[in-house]
């Protein structure tokens, strides 16, 4: 995750480019709330792949339990899995233009390669490999050879730095878009869009969703990316973008929040009916059935009422910044790149607790999301390395 402003922004207001519109920046000054908002986003990540040790649904790199064994957490991940990535592109989105600004054309190709291609290369040559023998030491393997095994074997991944790869291309999109001089063709928006125009884009999501899912189902994969998401993706980084000029994201009230909050939470309650009525058997993932449908246009119904909502509660309660924050705000991309081996850690120290699933699921998400920070301060120490995360 990578938001760049939010660690070093410049209060310099004019454009900096040559042969460029000339358009105030916006952005000049960091935003608590959108800090915290990060922070929380991050620690649910790290709780997202703990839930899957212990029976929620998803990939991950070692399991105590099998695969969506825990009702209760396959929906916690059914719900993060609606709105937590796509509202880290929205934010991303946000403060792509003021970036740009600020830094012009060659500076923001640099400081996107620097910030976001080294993490994604350090995790796909290094990190993937050594998650992967971290966890099969649960079958006895060791550790230290087991991980240069890996690696000469050429087992490499994303894993969750996909999302580092997903933002080099929207960034490259938007860089053309820019050079075909796009952006401001039209006047930035200042409110939100109206319930039915949000409420149209949704079900039209949701139908491209249905479609790209008729030949990418949710888990396939291409180039490590699930397409099947990525409409609502897509969406939600634009719409950052034509946010950014406003500060649209910073006035989320709460007559823009109200409804959407209502209509996600009765999209929440139908979740477990569903559920229920599929006994097990429903393709949720992709296909010509209703319950694909079903879950295709329930995730955007979903994401609009949370990520609304979430921007108007950190705005109106929790908008102050304290040393902690600051502290987890500067160290949340580093615990973001560094979780997996910290949750696989945890998860097999655990192991051995006679502990049902859900108290396992808390003690080691909380101690995985404490180490996770901890690890990404420590990684942020190593001289240069706070230019990268």
């Amino acid at each position: 995750m990578n938001y760049e402003p939010l660690t070093s922004f410049s209060t310099d207001t004019t454009d900096r480019g040559v042969g460029r519109e000339h358009v105030p920046l916006v952005l000049a000054t960091r935003n608590a709330a959108i800090d915290h908002v990060r922070i929380m986003l991050t620690a649910l990540v790290v709780f997202h792949h703990t839930a899957i040790v212990y029976g929620g649904s998803g990939g991950w790199f070692w399991r105590e339990q099998p695969n969506g064994s825990n009702s209760l957490l396959v929906m916690f991940n059914a719900v993060n899995q609606a709105y937590f990535m796509g509202f880290f592109f929205l934010l991303a989105g946000y403060y792509t233009p003021s970036s740009y600004e600020r830094k012009g054309a060659a500076r923001f190709v640099a400081d996107r390669l620097v910030r976001l291609g080294i993490p994604l290369l350090v995790f796909f040559l290094a990190l993937f490999p050594l998650t992967v023998a971290l966890a099969r030491t649960s079958e006895g393997h060791a550790f230290w050879s087991g991980w240069w095994a890996m690696f000469r074997s050429g087992v490499f991944g994303p894993g969750p730095l996909w999302f580092a790869e997903a933002l080099l291309l929207f960034a490259a999109v938007y860089l053309l878009w820019r050079k075909l001089g796009l952006s401001l063709a039209h006047p930035p928006r200042t409110r939100l869009p109206s319930f039915v125009s949000l409420a149209i884009t949704a079900v039209l999501l949701g139908l491209a969703s249905f479609t790209v899912r008729l030949v990418m189902p949710v888990g396939r994969e291409l180039a490590w990316l699930q397409l099947g998401y990525f409409p609502c993706y897509i969406y939600l980084f634009a719409a950052g973008c034509a946010a950014s000029r406003s500060r649209l994201l910073e006035n989320i009230s709460l007559r823009d929040a109200r409804p959407w909050v209502i209509v996600s939470l009765c999209a929440l309650l139908s979740l477990p009916v569903v559920l229920l009525s599929a006994h097990g058997q429903g393709a949720f993932e992709g296909g010509w059935n209703l319950y694909a449908l079903y879950y295709a246009l329930w995730d955007p119904l979903v994401a609009w009422g949370i990520i609304l909502g979430l921007l108007f509660v950190t705005r109106r309660y929790w908008s102050r910044a304290t040393p902690l924050t600051r502290w987890l705000s500067a160290n949340a991309y580093a615990a973001y790149i560094v979780h997996p081996p910290v949750v696989v850690a945890m998860s097999l120290a655990a192991a051995h607790l006679d502990w049902p699933p859900a108290g396992k699921f808390l003690l080691v998400g909380l101690l995985a999301s404490v180490g996770s920070f901890l690890a990404g301060a420590i990684a942020r120490a190593i001289p240069g390395a706070d230019r990268c995360i």
